[in-house]
């Protein structure tokens, strides 16, 4: 019988994992760690970084950087690099959403979330992209959500930067597929994490959004990691350009 437990392997592979300061992001450095990757992770927050790097122990390193400041990004990117060298696996976790009622959206509110959303995925990628042409592999994975398809109050500018990461995945899978990097994209439903602190303080409302999924609960952050080492590692070699939605069953019904 074939040993298929070596697709799922990272060991010496580099992986730069986004928004790994908390939630799902710390979450998907852990699990690239946990599979044998050398992981940078990459957030505003450096001692939550640190801590991170500390539990986690060798080999980890950090890059404390705001990405949402766009010209600071090829500094970012070596930064990146300066760790262990480019990355050939990049998850790009980092998010926000303002939660503004459609009448009230500012065009700050408005640039921040598209820039940090939809912008940083593809510009950051693009920094690494050169090397992983020249290893023939690549695992890019971007962070969909339950608002790429479906329209939440409050959702105007993060449900536009999240539909526009559905898109923005299977352009970066035509454009650079053939070249052994595959680019997809996880869509979670709800888990506990900062971006979500609104609804699990709100016990109603979270046993209300479990029992629009398939499975009846909602997310626990370990759920994430199947799916994420399949997008990142041999296991999807002949899987790009698409989204994964990891909710349960919630956008099956």
């Amino acid at each position: 019988m074939a040993d298929t437990s070596r697709l799922f392997d990272l060991t010496g592979r580099i992986a730069c994992v986004t928004g790994a300061s908390s939630g799902l992001g710390q979450q998907a450095a852990s699990a690239l760690a946990d599979a044998g990757a050398r992981v940078v992770a990459v957030a505003r927050r450096a001692e939550a970084l640190e801590d991170w790097a500390e539990r986690t122990g060798p080999p980890a390193a950090t890059v404390a950087a705001d990405l949402s400041d766009r010209d600071a990004l090829p500094d970012i990117a070596a930064q990146v690099s300066n760790a262990f060298g480019a990355p050939d696996i990049v998850i790009h976790a980092a998010g926000i959403n303002t939660r503004e009622a459609a009448d009230d959206v500012t065009p700050e509110g408005w640039d921040v979330t598209i820039g940090l959303n939809l912008a940083v995925p593809f510009f950051l990628s693009q920094a690494f992209v050169p090397a992983m042409k020249d290893r023939g592999w690549g695992r890019i994975v971007n962070f969909a959500s339950l608002q790429t398809s479906r329209a939440f109050p409050g959702g105007v500018a993060y449900g536009a930067s999240k539909g526009g990461i559905g898109q923005l995945t299977r352009a970066m899978a035509e454009a650079w597929s053939s070249f052994g990097i595959n680019t997809n994209a996880i869509g979670p439903g709800f888990f506990p994490t900062e971006l979500t602190g609104p609804v699990f303080a709100d016990p109603e409302r979270a046993a209300r959004n479990a029992e629009q999924t398939c499975i009846g609960r909602n997310g626990t952050l370990d759920d994430i990691e199947g799916p994420l080492l399949f997008l990142s590692s041999d296991a999807s070699a002949y899987v790009t350009g698409q989204v994964l939605m990891v909710d349960g069953g919630f956008t099956a019904k």
